[in-house]
């Protein structure tokens, strides 16, 4: 339970804030925000706990210090309040002050933009799936017929094939949306997740990560996952303080997990766990492409990503007990 007391410090204080500013009501619907947000972003502890594995003792515990007020104040309040600004030209202050008086206008601005939203973040996600099975130095496979298939191999040794495949694409959904605002978030994503790889293989040294990169990587892939978290909370509540306990409660939920998971060496432990989550990343980029188009709903999409790690985890299980019988039988 050391892993989770914060969590729980942070729920406490969280849902007295909700009970003061809009009694049981607010504190059923902080309840539930919370709850959408652990269910969007488990996959992403998954992911959080294996680049954390690579970065430094004091890079690790700074992921809770300075990750947290940047996630819940930061991601969950201030950049949708600076997205809408730059949506509707307005002021931060008064972008501010429209989220506090007109919850309604504000939250039909922050919509009108959804579509940047997703290219931008399926983008992002995208490449971070496309790292994760081009990796040549990974070797535990689970999808075999995929992971381990001839094409996967052969197209591994493209130079750049990650990046071809992000431009293809790009042109695909720039072709059908006929946009160029919607193509310059998309390649925005790409070009910014380039940049922090880029930076991060310069800056590490013998295999261990850059603190200072590993840091703002899992910040903006912790900003992709609360995409879809922030807009779909809108369905449930417009006050931008119940929406950013809510999901701050979720998220800090989901450190806390990702603390747990390091210290534990539960990817170690559950061979899969870590490819269930890539796919549920892959998983949560499609559905945000899709959302371009049309509106997919929150609850399908954290159902599909505890699905895969269900049964990734299922499967690391079974596989552990055949291995154990085995060595037993040995």
């Amino acid at each position: 339970m050391q892993y989770f007391k914060g969590s729980l410090i942070v729920t406490i204080i969280g849902l007295i804030l909700a009970f003061y500013i809009g009694g049981f009501y607010a504190l059923y619907i902080t309840a539930l925000l919370a709850i959408l947000e652990v269910s969007l972003s488990f996959d992403n502890a998954v992911v959080n706990a294996k680049i954390l594995e690579t970065m430094e003792p004091k890079w690790q515990k700074r992921f809770i210090t300075y990750g947290i007020p940047i996630a819940v104040f930061g991601m969950r309040f201030v950049f949708p309040i600076i997205i809408v600004a730059i949506a509707s030209s307005l002021g931060i202050f008064e972008t501010f002050m429209l989220a506090i008086n007109e919850p309604e206008k504000y939250k039909t601005t922050l919509e009108s933009v959804h579509q940047l939203i997703y290219a931008f973040g399926g983008s992002f996600l995208l490449m971070v799936f496309l790292d994760f099975l081009f990796d040549e130095e990974r070797e535990e496979k689970w999808v075999k017929f995929i992971e381990d298939s001839k094409a996967i191999d052969k197209f591994g040794k493209v130079d750049s094939i990650k990046i071809l495949i992000a431009i293809a694409l790009g042109l695909v959904l720039t072709s059908v949306t006929d946009s160029s605002t919607i193509a310059m978030a998309y390649f925005s994503g790409v070009f910014l997740h380039a940049i922090i790889v880029s930076l991060d293989d310069l800056l590490n040294t013998d295999g261990v990560r850059s603190g200072m990169m590993g840091l703002l990587y899992l910040e903006i892939l912790d900003a992709s996952f609360s995409f879809d978290g922030v807009i779909g909370a809108f369905a449930l509540s417009s006050d931008i303080f119940i929406i950013m306990i809510g999901l701050g409660i979720g998220a800090m939920f989901i450190r806390s997990l990702t603390l747990y998971f390091v210290a534990k060496k539960t990817l170690t432990e559950y061979r899969y766990l870590e490819h269930g989550a890539y796919y549920a990343i892959l998983a949560l980029s499609i559905i945000m492409f899709i959302k371009i188009f049309t509106n997919v709903n929150e609850v399908l999409v954290g159902t599909i990503g505890i699905t895969f790690i269900a049964v990734a985890l299922i499967h690391s299980i079974l596989e552990n007990t055949e291995e154990t019988k085995k060595e037993n039988n040995a």
